[in-house]
Formats: structure tokens, C-alpha cells, sequence
């Protein structure tokens, strides 16, 4: 293997490579018929694998000059990695152990770090992958990002709530219990009915660049966070959150007096924050999220909590520093006037 490395650091055996690919690719199109065999006089010949056409006629070449090199050689070693560790090969590997999972009438789209398979018109998938998902991702990365997701997940883009629910079932034996989507970490896929829009979709997006940049991050703050993008815009070239639908009833709980206090909301084990109250804790962590956005505070905070999670697991004491605040019982009151006087619709 040594003699294919050295053979790809040589420029010069690059380009003939490159030429004798161009040369290839020629005389295959000018054959008689598409079932027509042209055998190159001199250059041993390879019986092509599927999609292999490039990596076969390299190693081909390869062969010609005296290396002892396939086709697998060349798809497994010619390859880029991505900042996680997946090279195109990594990519490739995983579609074509997709394809047979995947029901007729649907289209794949590789956009890094994820691969979007939808059922929608070829056109308004490659469109959702790039509008929704490539949008996304590139301003989420250069808020807070560094690593990409800890797998290639999937995102499944279903057309509607039947073909969402009907292939929920089929595909991964899953009822779903939300009509908007759901992500399943064990199979790498985000679930979507895109038929309800890309909020959900752009909120299970966070999680998964969370799980590798921030592993130990507590339930409140990885829900706050993603849950804050299920409605957003733009401001410049930044993504943010906007105000959304748990506005309503987080108001009125506040009104009635019974939201936990921030030290409590923030200590929640996983198991407390997702089965008691979990409506309120996802709007409180919500809304304090977006209210550390408008401060212009929450990428500091993020940076800081990563930084200091191990000797604060909650973010509490981190949060109390970025405020600037000792009270959190006084800072709560004047962030429930805050939130009283905002809007959504």
C-alpha cells in the first residue's frame, strides 16, 4: 500500500491518471452500442464494479505503470475526510446500504454531514436539502459548532402526515406520537412530516451536533437550544430564534405563579426534565435561551458552559457569570416581565 500512497503524492502520475480517465471515458462513449467492450491495447483490464467507473479506470492505469492496484484501493484511499472522520467512502458506503432499505419513489441527497431522503419531486428534495438543511447547518456551525455529528444520520422528509406515519412504521417500526417529527439516535435518522414545516426538523438538527460537541450536556440546555431554532430567521447573515408558539403558555404560566426557579429548572436530571412539567421546562429553557440571544449572551454562554462543564454540570454558576447576576430569584422576576411583554403572530 505504500506504493499507491507514493504513486498519489506524484504530480506527474496524477495528471496521467487524470488524462488516461478522459481517455477512458471517450472511447466508452464512442462505442457502437452501450453494451459494446472496448479493450485499450496495453492497459490490463478491470472488470468495473457499480459506480466504480472513475476508480476502475485509475487503477487500470495504475496497473499499466506497474502498480499493483484495484479498484477498492483507489475508492478506499483517494478519498477526503470530513472534520468528523467520514471520508467519501464513509459516504458512499452508506447510501448504498440505504438504497434497499428505500421504497420506491424516493430521492437521495447527499448534504454533509447528512444524507436527505424525501418522497416529495426529485427537485423539491434537492431544494429542501439545500434551503432548509445546507442553510441551516452552515449558520448553526459557525455559531457554536466545531465537530460534525458523531454518525451520518439520515433525514427522512416525508411528504405528508400519511406517507410520515405510514413509513414511520414501515421503515423503523415506530408510531409516532407527534405529528411534526422525531429523531431516532439508534438508527441515525431524523423523522420529519415536512407537510408541518422545517422548525422540527431544524431543532433535531441541533441535537445531533450537540451529542458530539457538547456530550455531557444536561436536558434543559440541549432542549432550550435546539427548541429555540424551531422558529427562526436571520438577522445579517446569523441564524435566531424568534418567538413562537410556547410563548402562549408559558405566559400563563407565569401568571399563575409556577414556574420553578432557574436553579431548579437548570439541576434537572434528564429523567425530571422530560416527565414533570415537561411542557413548562421546555419553554423556560426556551425562553431563556432567547433571552441570552437578544442580550447578545448565548454563544458566550455556550462557550463558557463547555468550557466549565465538568466543574459546573448544570451551567448554573457559569449562567450566574455570564448575567452578571448573584440573584437568580431577582433576575427571575425581571426575565417573567421580560417575557410577558413579548409577541408571537
Amino acid at each position: 500500500m505504500s506504493d499507491v500512497r507514493f504513486v498519489w503524492r506524484t504530480s506527474r502520475y496524477v495528471s496521467a491518471i487524470a488524462a488516461a480517465v478522459v481517455c477512458l471515458c471517450a472511447l466508452a462513449v464512442s462505442a457502437e452500442s452501450p453494451s459494446e467492450t472496448i479493450i485499450i491495447k496495453g492497459v490490463p483490464h478491470i472488470q468495473q464494479k457499480p459506480d466504480f467507473c472513475g476508480e476502475a479506470c485509475i487503477a487500470m492505469h495504475l496497473q499499466k505503470l506497474g502498480h499493483n492496484v484495484t479498484q477498492d484501493d483507489v475508492f478506499n484511499i483517494t478519498v477526503a475526510k470530513s472534520p468528523a472522520g467520514f471520508t467519501d467512502a464513509d459516504y458512499a458506503r452508506h447510501i448504498m446500504n440505504l438504497k434497499p432499505t428505500m421504497p420506491m419513489g424516493f430521492t437521495i441527497v447527499l448534504q454533509r454531514p447528512f444524507v436527505v431522503i424525501g418522497d416529495e419531486q426529485a427537485g423539491l428534495v434537492r431544494y429542501r436539502a439545500e434551503h432548509t438543511v445546507k442553510w441551516f447547518v452552515d449558520r448553526i456551525e459557525k455559531l457554536y459548532f466545531k465537530k460534525d455529528p458523531p454518525k451520518i444520520y439520515d433525514i427522512w422528509l416525508f411528504k405528508d402526515d400519511k406517507s410520515y406515519r405510514k413509513h414511520a412504521e414501515e421503515i423503523f417500526g415506530d408510531r409516532p406520537d407527534t405529528p411534526f417529527g422525531y429523531c431516532s439516535d439508534a438508527r441515525g435518522a431524523l423523522v420529519m412530516n415536512i407537510a408541518t414545516g422545517g422548525g422540527t426538523l431544524c431543532h433535531e438538527i441541533v441535537h445531533a451536533y450537540i451529542a458530539s460537541n457538547f456530550p455531557g450536556c444536561p436536558a434543559w440546555f440541549n432542549e432550550g437550544l435546539a427548541s429555540l431554532y424551531e422558529q427562526c430567521g436571520t438577522r445579517g447573515d446569523t441564524v435566531v430564534g424568534l418567538t413562537n408558539w410556547r410563548l402562549e403558555g408559558l405566559k400563563k404560566e407565569i401568571q399563575a405563579d409556577n414556574l420553578p426557579s432557574f436553579e431548579t429548572l437548570l439541576s434537572t436530571t434528564s429523567y425530571q426534565f422530560y416527565n414533570m412539567a415537561k411542557g413548562n421546562n421546555y419553554a423556560q429553557a426556551r425562553y431563556l435561551c432567547y433571552y441570552l440571544q437578544e442580550k447578545g449572551l448565548l454563544v458566550n454562554f455556550y462557550n463558557a458552559f463547555v468550557r466549565n462543564a465538568k466543574d459546573d454540570p448544570s451551567g448554573c454558576e457559569t449562567l450566574k457569570k455570564i448575567l452578571n447576576e448573584s440573584d437568580m430569584g431577582d433576575f427571575k422576576k425581571r426575565w417573567e416581565k421580560w417575557v410577558l411583554n413579548l409577541t408571537f403572530g
